[in-house]
């Protein structure tokens, strides 16, 4: 499994333009990933996100290409001041070197939620996107909710799924930011009853760990492992150890041995132990 790191924040001028890891980062770690389920970005989950990103001295980089609404974002900007940090606004991928400044100062890169195929067609083509993966490989904490959670893995859910069998094949994905390239994230877990939606891409790709997140409530990344935080809980759906028949004919997906975790606020699990 990829290592991250905690993150707390310090500014300075090799930091803004990603020179230099920051100080308070390990050598060779990545910053922390924050995966919010959607709905209610609570108290909890907003104090923690801020305290990985340095607190009081938090500046924000809210992405909204995951909506077309014209105002996307807005909440967003606005609950990050709210919570106390220095500074947070929103990044438009049309003026490309504000953008880019916008996200080299950044100490939270931030992603609202939507469609995460929208977030990905928008931020093609532009570069940002291996910008985040640079800030964020240099201790830079990146969080997102909804589809800004999708967003983070390498394999992404697109939305087009069975969700009423396990069927093998029938998930579609597309590639992601690759932030968390380990696991795939699905939303809305629980309160939209994605659990064959989960199983089902777990089955077709068993090295990758699926991380249900349901409504209300994060995971918390820091080196491989998770915490969770929040009013709900979090399903985690493990193959690498699984028996997984021949590949066959039959439209059903299957497998012995999947490891499954149910994990509720203040639970952790570390990913690196099969």
């Amino acid at each position: 499994m990829r290592r991250y790191a905690v993150v707390l924040i310090v500014a300075g001028s090799c930091l803004a333009a990603g020179l230099v890891k920051p100080t308070w980062a390990a050598a060779g770690a990545d910053g922390a990933i924050v995966a919010v389920g959607g709905g209610d970005t609570n108290d909890a989950i907003v104090a923690r996100t801020l305290e990985l990103a340095g607190g009081r001295n938090a500046v924000v980089a809210v992405l909204p290409q995951s909506s077309a609404l014209p105002d996307a974002g807005d909440g967003s900007v606005e609950m990050w001041k709210k919570a106390g940090a220095r500074a947070a606004a929103k990044v438009n991928f049309d003026d490309r070197a504000e953008a880019r400044r916008a996200i080299e100062t950044a100490t939270l890169i931030w992603m609202p939620g939507g469609d995460q195929n929208r977030f990905m067609s928008a931020i093609d083509g532009t570069g940002l996107d291996d910008l985040i993966r640079a800030r964020h490989a240099a201790g830079v904490t990146v969080g997102g909710t909804s589809a800004g959670a999708a967003i983070l893995s390498k394999v992404m859910l697109t939305g087009d799924a069975d969700l009423k069998g396990v069927g093998a094949g029938t998930t579609a994905t597309a590639p992601g930011l690759g932030l968390w390239p380990d696991v795939i994230v699905d939303q809305h877990f629980l309160a939209r009853q994605r659990e064959s939606r989960l199983i089902s891409v777990v089955l077709d790709h068993p090295a990758l760990v699926g991380v249900g997140i349901d409504k209300g409530t994060a995971v918390v990344l820091q080196g491989t492992l998770m915490e969770v935080v929040g009013k709900s809980a979090v399903i985690v759906i493990d193959a690498r150890g699984a028996r997984l028949p021949p590949a066959s004919s039959s439209p059903i997906a299957a497998g012995t041995g999947l490891a499954f975790h149910v994990l509720r606020s203040g639970m952790t699990l570390d990913l690196a132990r099969p």
